[in-house]
């Protein structure tokens, strides 16, 4: 693993990434800003409750719909890259939800809390976006490498910031809840200015792109491309959403799953989240590999399926045996949607970049950023309301479902960007 991408291999790539200087004043940003989003995520339930005391229908509420605010800041994002520097955006970005987060220690009530807490998840997504595109520009060629790259940074840096949570919430006072708040505002200001010491990454083509009708409607035709008259690319973001229900399957079916229907310990619920936290850090690059260019990006999609099929196969089976045996199930369950994770993460951002057009890249990849941010907000309620609730054959059909639009994504993909038949590159191979 040291020459692969985890241990020394992997600082010395954080050292000099893709990029130069700029990238890695950018992946430093983006750690920052993932550690205030894991003081966020530890803390945010618990202030809402016992701070600003609302209720757990309130807080749902609110989380909910600011969830749904978030999907609209990835395509207001790309809207908006194509028109303005990325760097600036961003810049704006990390200073607007330094003032909401300030705003949220300042609110007390429900309808106050609503807009505010609203507008930050907006910001966080069309910020997500914008550090990808940034990518996409100063990396070149390279860019699933710096994916890669920012992959185990963010998560490094979540890792820190839910770390340091763990001890404010276990001094439990208002100033402890305040503090944490604090915390996450004071990350976006470190970030901007971070942020502000790089230079505008130039526009240029995308290597392995396909020209004309295979990435889209073509640039020479006089009209300006759009993703939102692109049946092809917006095919391939609709099955994108499915391909992102490894975030909810490891932040709330595991642990739902394991406290609700099998026996295993449930000090068992935080190891998932460590175990996940430490693999993405020490294999995100190497795994990167495995999705460079056209022809691997589609290949992984099909990795993808069988990963997320074995882990739901194993889910079910938790169900079946004593504690320890649950535990060693649920385990090698949390390892196998790791692993897809680390898979799809690499290829669905390199699949919307090859698939879209060089002179409207920016609001492709707008668009495509947003089957995160629905899955986000579809996929827990999916995973509690009809696969939970069906029992063991839910996760069977899960599996077995997503393991078949992986398929389906597949030919779309390898059709638009002519890379020949799978079963074909799968023989070559």
């Amino acid at each position: 693993m040291r020459g692969s991408g985890g241990g020394p291999g992997l600082l010395a790539q954080l050292r000099h990434p893709p990029g130069g200087r700029d990238a890695r004043i950018m992946l430093l940003a983006l750690a920052v800003d993932r550690t205030g989003s894991g003081l966020w995520a530890a803390s945010s339930v618990l202030y809402l409750t016992f701070v600003t005391h609302l209720s757990a229908q309130q807080t749902g509420v609110l989380l909910g719909a600011a969830g749904v605010a978030g999907i609209v800041g990835s395509p207001l994002a790309g809207w908006l890259a194509g028109r303005l520097p990325v760097r600036m955006l961003l810049i704006g970005c990390h200073l607007l939800r330094l003032v909401t987060l300030g705003l949220v220690l300042a609110c007390a009530g429900f309808g106050a809390l609503l807009p505010v807490v609203a507008v930050t998840y907006l910001g966080d997504r069309a910020a997500k976006t914008l550090e990808m595109l940034f990518a996409t520009r100063v990396a070149g060629e390279r860019r699933v490498a710096y994916q890669a790259l920012s992959r185990s940074a963010a998560n490094a840096g979540y890792g820190v910031g839910a770390g340091v949570a763990a001890l404010g919430l276990a001094v439990g006072t208002t100033d402890a809840y305040r503090a944490l708040i604090l915390g996450n505002a004071l990350s976006f200001a470190v970030a901007a200015a971070l942020v502000w010491r790089t230079a505008e990454p130039a526009r240029g083509p995308v290597p392995g792109a396909p020209a004309g009708p295979a990435g889209g409607p073509a640039s020479g035709s006089g009209r300006r491309p759009g993703p939102w008259r692109d049946r092809g690319y917006l095919r391939f973001v609709l099955l994108d959403i499915p391909m992102n229900l490894d975030d909810s399957v490891l932040g709330v079916g595991l642990p739902l799953w394991l406290v609700n229907r099998t026996s295993a310990p449930h000090a068992l619920v935080p190891v998932f989240l460590v175990l996940n936290t430490v693999l993405v850090v020490v294999l995100q690059l190497s795994v990167s590999k495995r999705a460079e260019g056209p022809r691997r990006a589609t290949r992984a999609l099909l990795l993808y399926g069988g990963l997320m099929l074995v882990c739901c196969v194993f889910m079910a089976l938790a169900t079946r045996g004593g504690a320890w045996v649950a535990a060693v199930v649920l385990l090698a369950a949390a390892l196998l949607v790791t692993l897809a994770e680390l898979m799809r993460s690499v290829s669905s951002w390199e699949l919307a970049v090859l698939l879209a057009p060089e002179d409207a890249r920016a609001a492709y990849l707008g668009v495509a950023g947003m089957a995160q941010s629905v899955q986000k907000s579809a996929g827990p309620p999916l995973l509690t309301g009809v696969v939970m609730a069906a029992g063991p054959v839910g996760w069977l059909v899960l599996g077995a479902a997503v393991a078949g639009l992986a398929v389906a994504q597949n030919r779309i993909c390898a059709r638009r960007l002519g890379v020949g038949p799978p079963r074909t590159e799968a023989v070559a191979h």
